[in-house]
């Protein structure tokens, strides 16, 4: 009984978190700073960095070695 009341709340408080988002809220969400990666050319270049120092090879790129040079 316990564990099934326990269940309940976990599973209405998690449903709570789900919401529709307004038309007029949309451009928030839309915003630059909002993004994962608010500069796509500078997450491009962080990732370059990431790969060559790690001497491995990410999903868009080519060939390519630890020294940074493709």
């Amino acid at each position: 009984m316990i564990i099934r009341f326990i269940v309940a709340v976990l599973v209405a408080s998690a449903a709570t978190g789900c919401t529709q988002v307004k038309v007029w809220e949309r451009g928030n969400l839309a915003r630059n700073e909002m993004a994962f990666t608010p500069d796509p050319l500078e997450q491009k270049i962080q990732d370059h960095i990431y790969h060559s120092k790690e001497a491995s090879q990410s999903v868009a790129a080519g060939a390519g070695g630890g020294c940074g040079c493709n």
